[in-house]
Order: structure tokens, then C-alpha cells, then sequence
């Protein structure tokens, strides 16, 4: 899905001289808010901004001031895989 945003030209040079520069910043908002309101996982917000691993999704919330919070089922998860490898 694309999405138009408006923004006020004088506003948008705050951010730098081109789209990608004002686009950056509203697609981080974006995850960063659907964090917040539990309407994204970090899953959705890797694919959002285009990150390679989970701990690039943490370090990216860290960043941004939102603590990390594992669910139980992701811990598990996480073990399972440790596991897994484990036995090559």
C-alpha cells in the first residue's frame, strides 16, 4: 500500500532536500507508534523498516526510548530455536 502524506514544504526541509529523507522518519513514527498502541509486533516493524534481525528491531526501540518486552511465547520460541541448532 503506498500512502500520501502532506506536509508543509517549509516543515518537510527540516528533515533534508529529498522524499527519502522526510520518508525515513514517518515510516519510524509509524512503527514506533504501532508499538506503543500493540497494533504492530516487532515482527511487522522489522518488515516495516526494512531490518535484518529482531535485535536490529531492539536496538531500534532502545533507541527511541521504548522498552523490550519479550512474551513468554517469544522466549520460548527463542529456546527452541537455541535448541535446535544446538544439535548440528
Amino acid at each position: 500500500m503506498q500512502l500520501h502524506l502532506n506536509v508543509p514544504e517549509e516543515i518537510a526541509r527540516n528533515f533534508g532536500d529529498d522524499i527519502r529523507s522526510v520518508e525515513r522518519p514517518a515510516l519510524e513514527a509509524l512503527a514506533l507508534e504501532g508499538i506503543r498502541s500493540g497494533s504492530l509486533s516487532r515482527g511487522q516493524v522489522r518488515r516495516l523498516l526494512g531490518l535484518q534481525t529482531r535485535y536490529d528491531v531492539d536496538g531500534f526501540l532502545k533507541a527511541h526510548g521504548l522498552a523490550v518486552q519479550e512474551s513468554l511465547e517469544e522466549v520460548q520460541r527463542d529456546r527452541e530455536q537455541v535448541l535446535t541448532l544446538g544439535k548440528w
